[in-house]
């Protein structure tokens, strides 16, 4: 490496940085989401509600994950970054393990809180971390690469959930998946070095003030086209947390699959299709937003235009492989906003602010998207399955059917129709989320049509 404090970072040190980072975050949503591949099998144990179970996937998490990114952000503008983000992966690795000893809603409600706390000093160091080692033109891909992560780990979850739960039980699966996240902390901590801040963007501000909170909002939400991205951004969280949260009970729920099978398919081909449709998202935004920048906001809103009739597609099959192959294409589509969205973000903002920039843009994100969509989507599916149940004549779906089965000792033709009401309830209400996607989509559709920063030729941008 060059004596210039300046020069960027080696390329292998580089790469492996961003693959270890990378690992992290797929070790953050595998602990972040294995909630909702174990959701039926804690359902069942604990007799809750799958309102409940909205609560625990997402308030819980959300809730503690956005209040404290905010200064855990803040505190990343001054410290080493790669040192805050092993601590908190031992934080919230340790936590999700201790998921596994929860007795009942309120104690996994109180575990769900540490795992957010923990996870909550992840991404922003992460985010400034990796801007400070790939330039501007090639950020959106490298935020990518590293949120290539979201897709594995809901990949690694959902298989190893779906085995682990099946031959064990729920609660060795939270433990099992809990505990590789303090090898990686580890790992980070002897193999990554602090970067210079700002040395991707030719300037040292090592010694500079971090600005206000105030100060970064404006900068970045006085930039209208990044405000209405921020909105699809929250949207699209809102609608892919609330069904992601209920969309492997629904495949239990509709077709009796079992779980190891069903998390292997399931795992696999959403995996597969998720990560793909990231990794391009940010690879063609880049190539594209060199000759017009507008493509950072119009990529992600094609993509959800045609990712939604899709997923309506494959939730509606007669069959539950059928509707698996399905998922293969709208997850192409889908998550290809990934990049492109954090790229505007990071390239807007100044290297002094990307920690802050990062923990505000999603505070907005996760606390609407993760921390009320699954609580609504849930909310939503216990209507529908109530109003099912009604229509057949049967009577009150929440007094006859607790935890969504019946009780132990009803008649065999009420157990099955609560099984049937939940069953299609879930389907009902995942369809009706699905269509607020295009509602995101015509939030990017105005950022990219706005005078300002996002149309104007890359090569005639200032760089931030």
């Amino acid at each position: 490496m060059s004596d210039s404090p300046l020069a960027p970072v080696v390329t292998s040190r580089r790469a492996t940085v961003l693959f270890l980072l990378m690992l992290i975050y797929t070790s953050n949503f595998v602990d972040r989401t294995i909630l909702s591949t174990l959701a039926q099998a804690i359902k069942l144990d604990l007799v809750i509600s799958d309102a409940q179970l909205g609560l625990l996937q997402g308030l819980a998490f959300a809730l503690f994950y956005t209040a404290m990114g905010i200064p855990l952000a803040r505190l990343s503008e001054r410290v080493n970054r790669v040192s805050l983000i092993a601590v908190c992966l031992t934080i919230w690795s340790g936590m999700t393990a201790l998921c596994g000893l929860a007795n009942n809603f309120l104690h996994l409600f109180l575990c769900r809180i540490g795992v957010g706390i923990g996870e909550a000093g992840c991404t922003p160091p992460a985010h400034s971390l990796i801007s400070d080692l790939y330039g501007s033109e090639r950020r959106a891909t490298a935020l990518a690469v590293y949120s290539f992560g979201i897709p594995l780990g809901v990949m690694v979850g959902t298989v190893s959930g779906g085995w682990l739960v099946e031959h064990f039980n729920w609660r060795v699966a939270m433990v099992v998946v809990g505990l590789p996240g303090i090898v990686l902390a580890i790992l980070l901590r002897l193999i990554a070095r602090e970067p210079v801040r700002g040395a991707s963007d030719h300037k040292t501000v090592e010694h500079e003030k971090a600005p206000s909170i105030r100060e970064v909002a404006r900068h970045l939400f006085g930039n209208r086209a990044f405000l209405h991205i921020t909105i699809g951004a929250t949207l699209v969280g809102f609608v892919g947390y609330g069904t992601g949260t209920f969309a492997f009970a629904y495949f239990i729920r509709m077709f009796h699959v079992g779980y190891a099978e069903l998390g292997l398919a399931f795992g696999l081909v959403t995996g597969l299709s998720a990560g793909l449709g990231t990794l391009l998202g940010g690879w063609m935004s880049d190539w594209a937003g060199r000759r017009d920048r507008s493509w950072y906001a119009l990529l992600p809103a094609i993509g959800l235009l045609f990712a939604t009739p899709l997923y309506i597609i494959a939730f509606t099959r007669g069959d539950w492989v059928t509707a698996v192959w399905w998922m293969l294409l709208p997850g192409l589509f889908h998550y290809a906003y990934i990049g492109p969205t954090l790229g505007v973000m990071q390239n807007l903002a100044l290297p002094r602010m990307r920690a802050t920039a990062t923990a505000l843009f999603f505070v907005v994100v996760n606390l609407i998207g993760l921390g009320v969509g699954p609580y609504a989507t849930g909310a939503l599916i216990d209507f529908a399955a109530g109003r099912r149940f009604a229509a057949a004549g049967l009577g009150d779906f929440a007094t006859l059917c607790p935890g969504g089965v019946g009780a132990a000792d009803a008649a065999e033709p009420l157990r099955q129709g609560c099984a049937s009401a939940m069953a299609q309830g879930t389907q009902d209400g995942i369809v009706v989320m699905l269509l607020v996607f295009l509602w995101a989509a015509v939030h990017y559709l105005i950022a990219a049509r706005h005078t300002g920063w996002l149309r104007r030729p890359a090569a005639a941008a200032t760089a931030p």
